[in-house]
């Protein structure tokens, strides 16, 4: 009797948890196929081919070693678009998305007319996401890395953005001059502290080191930021920071030691404090 290699068959075999073996599936079923999603129910007794079965092997081994489904497909949903991913940058994950809600809320009390700087773009998720939510925006997206701003170029192209979004190469505000100012400024700095476990766990394992951790206790990147965001932000500008759950007071500290207004904490959809922000009152 010949194996059975229908999608159902291959799903209920798969060791993957259940939701984890759909996403790659149906990636195979779009790339082999040119099959939606809905396949999986409505064709659940198609047999793979062998190059098809040979990548959804591939991509089972990867999974079950640990390798994260985003770097899998080359790709992750996040805030409204979907964005090319790959090892060099970070994944985009939910609860950045409140940087983004926390800067278009600006953006709109702004009435629309704002300029805006991501610190650390990497993927480009913050900037792209802005940039195409508010579409009379110009956001300046920069990094270290240009491996991760090839991605985040790549990115701009696919979202048809290359008008709206700048991206410049440098470590922090080291790409800008001293008159560049800014009425936003959003960063997701890297902020786990390098003894912390949880890098050597899950996907964190195969994600940049550096987009994660400043090799440090955590603080260092988000100290650089905040005291250098008064010399590049106009005046009642906005600055907002993503942080690990338990950095908010240091973090509202740091601003509160460089003369920033308005000091307010965010909390992300789990309830924890997640972003800072502030203004420059010009003092």
């Amino acid at each position: 009797m010949s194996e059975d290699l229908s999608l159902r068959s291959l799903l209920r075999a798969s060791a993957l948890a259940p939701n984890e073996a759909k996403i790659l599936m149906a990636y195979i079923l779009e790339k082999h196929y040119q099959l939606p999603r809905s396949a999986l129910l409505s064709h659940d007794d198609l047999g793979l081919n062998s190059q098809a079965l040979d990548e959804w092997k591939r991509f089972e081994s990867k999974r079950l070693q640990g390798e994260p489904i985003a770097y899998l497909v080359g790709k992750k949903g996040f805030y409204n678009i979907e964005l090319s991913v790959a090892p060099g940058v970070l994944i985009p994950r939910p609860e950045t998305e409140l940087l983004v809600e926390i800067g278009l809320r600006e953006i709109k009390r702004l009435q629309g007319s704002a300029s805006v700087l991501d610190l650390g773009t990497g993927s480009g998720a913050i900037a792209l996401a802005v940039a195409h939510s508010a579409p009379h925006v110009l956001v300046t997206a920069a990094d270290h890395s240009a491996e991760a701003l090839a991605i985040a170029k790549t990115n701009t192209i696919l979202l048809g953005l290359e008008t709206q979004v700048q991206l410049i190469e440098g470590n922090w505000y080291e790409a800008l001059s001293d008159e560049n100012r800014f009425d936003i400024i959003l960063s997701n700095p890297p902020y786990i502290n390098s003894q912390d476990p949880h890098l050597k766990q899950g996907d964190l394992r195969f994600e940049p080191i550096s987009a994660l951790t400043d090799h440090a206790g955590g603080l260092s990147c988000l100290k650089t930021i905040i005291d250098g965001a008064k010399d590049h932000l106009n005046l009642n500008g906005l600055i907002a920071v993503e942080h690990g759950f338990d950095q908010s007071d240091a973090v509202l500290d740091l601003m509160k030691s460089v003369g920033l207004c308005d000091i307010q904490t965010h909390l992300d959809l789990a309830g924890h404090r997640r972003v800072a922000s502030g203004r420059n009152s010009g003092g």
